[in-house]
């Protein structure tokens, strides 16, 4: 074997932060002609292979994680590719979550260093150099084609139609909710949205899809009548009841519409099928039926109780995580005024008063639409500099919960605003919500060790 150029994750992970980064606000052209350039450069990796496409604003990662999981459990090895990372980068390109060892991830990083060392903007299509988040696909590409994955599940990282994993050829396409997020990008209304994160939608491959906005349904169900693709729909073809969530996660129970596709009623063994997860929160119930549904769809035979164990076994970092039961602290990266608006509900049934909240979100966020949801149901408040990964400005997101609750405080410093705000939960014998950034909840698990 060729001596590795890589030696460990870390040198991987600074050779793609190299690039232009899209997740730190710098700004690039999106297009496709690039990425599918490098892909055949390097034997078309994406290929070869099952595969599910996972679009959406809210939920992806978690929808991902579940069919990624109910594979494994029927014996297909299973890639899986999600973003951001909260630890470690490695945690993009996995195993149906589980981590891939080093060596695989080094080869296949070396492969894409050799297509791209030494060369400038002029060799690539459109005059500009690859972003980190198209080096980071390929690398996953090659990883999941070296590791020999009959299967992979991957997660469109901004958007769908321009997004770099759309060069995939996908078995199953699936669109979580759609909300207003990353308006400079794809547009200023949920249609504009829905229509990007519908670009992923392939001839006559089966789409599914929840989405309480009509709005966003209606141009989901239109590019999928365009390219004569079935369409199916949590509440429509499949159905969820008797959700009920604690802290030691979500149970509820699937069951086919009468007038649902025959492939979701022998899935589903034509009765009604409870699943559970150790994810906390109303919202993984019509995120599991979501992955059933596309698990119904694919061209091999699942069994409902592989989705069963699947689901039970996946696991995710900073989604309702709780770090710590006494006192009760829970991490979650939700940074939408709909993500906010979920987690706050299920944080208000379980956590114990007084409430405290540690809030740090990135600069183009929509922090007094989240102010105004969070700031009433909290004693303290703290805001903070969602660490240094992405830009922020949180004087401005300081101003929108001052206005409305005069004595929030704001500790630029993220470390010393974590630990002021677990100082005062543990003084208070209260419970603490760490939100409003991936970034912020992965500077927390830094600083203090899981307890």
């Amino acid at each position: 074997m060729n001596q590795l150029h890589f030696k460990s994750i870390d040198e991987v992970y600074d050779f793609v932060l190299g690039y232009v980064n899209v997740e730190k606000g710098q700004a690039t052209e999106f297009k496709l002609d690039r990425m599918n350039w490098m892909a055949s450069q390097l034997g078309d990796p994406h290929l070869g292979r099952m595969t599910i496409h996972v679009a959406g604003s809210k939920g992806k990662g978690s929808v991902a994680t579940f069919i990624a999981s109910a594979l494994e459990r029927s014996g297909i090895p299973t890639g899986l590719y999600t973003s951001p990372h909260i630890i470690s980068w490695k945690e993009r390109i996995t195993r149906a979550g589980k981590e891939l060892p080093d060596n695989i991830i080094l080869r296949a990083a070396d492969e894409v260093f050799e297509l791209v060392e030494g060369k400038t903007a002029d060799n690539f299509f459109g005059g500009e150099l690859p972003t980190y988040f198209e080096l980071t696909t390929l690398i996953a590409f090659c990883a999941f084609r070296m590791a020999g994955f009959q299967a992979q599940v991957i997660e469109v990282g901004l958007g769908g139609r321009l997004d770099s994993t759309n060069i995939v050829s996908p078995d199953v396409c699936v669109i979580t909710p759609i909300e207003l997020e990353h308006t400079q990008f794809l547009g200023s209304t949920i249609r504009l949205i829905a229509g990007e994160k519908a670009g992923i939608i392939k001839k006559k491959v089966p789409v599914c899809t929840i989405q309480p906005k009509a709005e966003a349904l209606e141009v989901i169900e239109a590019k999928a009548a365009a390219m004569e693709a079935p369409c199916l729909v949590v509440g429509r073809d499949i159905h969820v009841s008797r959700v009920e969530v604690d802290t030691e996660g979500t149970h509820c129970v699937l069951e086919a519409d009468q007038n649902a596709p025959s492939a979701v009623h022998n899935f589903l063994g034509g009765r009604p099928c409870p699943v559970q997860t150790q994810l906390v929160g109303s919202i993984y119930a019509g995120n599991m039926a979501l992955a059933g549904l596309a698990l119904s769809q694919l061209p091999v035979s699942i069994h409902s109780e592989h989705m069963q164990e699947g689901f039970a076994k996946a696991s995710m970092l900073a989604r309702f995580e709780i770090a710590s039961r006494n006192p009760f602290i829970v991490l979650d990266g939700a940074h939408t005024p709909e993500s906010v608006r979920t987690i706050l509900s299920t944080f208000l049934e379980l956590a114990p008063s007084p409430r405290i909240l540690l809030f740090g979100c990135a600069y183009d966020k929509r922090h007094d639409e989240m102010a105004d949801l969070l700031a009433p149901s909290f004693e303290d408040i703290i805001i903070t500099r969602p660490g240094s990964f992405k830009q922020s400005t949180p004087e401005i997101v300081f101003e929108s919960f001052h206005k409305r609750k005069t004595d929030s405080v704001i500790i630029e410093d993220t470390a010393l605003a974590i630990i002021e705000a677990v100082r005062r939960t543990q003084e208070k014998g209260g419970s603490l919500l760490v939100t409003g950034s991936f970034y912020l909840c992965a500077e927390y698990k830094k600083l203090l060790s899981k307890s």
